[in-house]
């Protein structure tokens, strides 16, 4: 393991020889790659709760890195992140030993629920773990001793809660060293700094000298392509960056914003309840004073019509999907932006108008 708090490790050409990777009842030697269902818990009839890991191994030394989904049972996106890049990619260049966990949280995935059912625990909230505690922080013991712990750094996929959406976006600790260079890496436009609550997988890994980002993409029970590629990008830069796949190039995102406490940022919640509009949608950039929504009742009184407006000029990272509220419940979450970000933003947006504009247009339009 690595000490976030020293020099990031010299990722280059070293005189080192691979090692074999072990966990408790196996060992992956250079060069193998392994599909495990290794068991964390047992049903009410004494059968095996065993998750999937793929461990490949190079043949050349390098970090140990994990991949982890699913540990909320119903967000999809990042397990099919991990698959791919566990399976589809070609790893015989990797220096390094990948570790690829794709559904953390198999009784909630099997019952497609957030937290572990019947225990209705939170999973990312029982890290580390603890041998002889609750059924959820049991789980989390096997998983955190047995395939974190071993492992130089880490990427944790989350979407978010049902009913709403986040664009793609990192969240890490970015006073620690390496996890700055790792949120970096990922190529994110935005990357969220805190540590993170506590029993989270990113917080306690890092915590114990693994430094672990969280991403957050799109929202729970979909696979949705765009994110999914977009995230593989990340996933790529990450490896190029930590010598995992050193003839790799580090991946620019064009702009990037890093929200820490100097930002405006909140979540708008809900002054009525009622059915939404929602005007706006997931990364979009909003100014003070432009609407966000509108909340109406089942008749659509023009008298009962709630308008909320952005209460500051910023991006929206993430936004409601199920269109009804109860007076407190959020709207969207939106994050500031320094001048320098802004103008990088806009810039971008409009030049991707003006393509789309030459895309759409017609021969007569432009006189072909």
């Amino acid at each position: 393991m690595s000490d976030v708090t020293d020099e990031p490790p010299d990722d280059g050409p070293s005189d080192r020889t691979a090692e074999p990777f072990t966990y408790n009842g196996g060992r992956v030697d250079p060069g193998e790659s392994a599909n495990i269902r290794y068991g964390i818990s047992e049903t009410y009839l004494g059968d095996p709760v065993r998750i999937p890991v793929t461990v490949v191994n190079g043949e050349r030394p390098g970090p140990t890195v994990f991949l982890s989904a699913a540990a909320h049972g119903d967000e999809l996106n990042g397990i099919e992140v991990v698959r791919e890049v566990a399976h589809d990619w070609d790893h015989s260049e990797l220096h390094g030993t990948l570790i690829c966990l794709p559904v953390m949280n198999v009784p909630g995935f099997l019952a497609q629920e957030r937290y572990l059912p019947i225990y209705d625990r939170d999973l990312n909230r029982s890290f580390p773990g603890r041998e002889g505690s609750t059924s959820a922080r049991r789980m989390a013991y096997q998983i955190f001793t047995n395939f974190i712990e071993p492992c130089d750094l880490g990427i944790d996929f989350h979407t978010s809660t049902r009913g709403r959406t986040n664009m793609l976006h990192v969240r890490a600790n970015m006073e620690e060293s390496t996890v700055g260079r790792l949120a970096k890496a990922f190529s994110s436009n935005v990357i969220i700094a805190g540590e993170g609550p506590s029993g989270t997988l990113r917080r306690e890994a890092t915590l114990a000298g693994i430094p672990t980002i969280t991403v957050e993409m799109g929202e729970a029970h979909r696979f949705q392509r765009r994110l999914i590629d977009r995230a593989l990008t990340g996933v790529a830069s990450v490896f190029a960056e930590f010598g995992c796949h050193p003839d790799s190039s580090v991946h620019w995102p064009g702009w990037r914003t890093i929200i820490d406490d100097d930002n405006e940022k909140t979540w708008i919640r809900a002054d009525a309840g009622g059915i939404v509009d929602m005007k706006r949608g997931r990364g979009e950039f909003v100014r003070e004073g432009e609407t966000i929504c509108t909340i109406t009742n089942p008749f659509k009184e023009e008298d009962d019509i709630v308008t909320v407006e952005a209460p500051f000029t910023g991006l929206i990272v993430g936004v409601l999907e199920n269109p009804v509220v109860y007076p407190g419940n959020p709207l969207c979450h939106l994050v500031g932006l320094s001048p320098d970000t802004r103008t990088a933003l806009e810039r971008e947006r409009t030049t991707a108008s003006s393509r789309s504009e030459l895309r759409s247009a017609g021969p007569d339009d432009y006189g072909a």
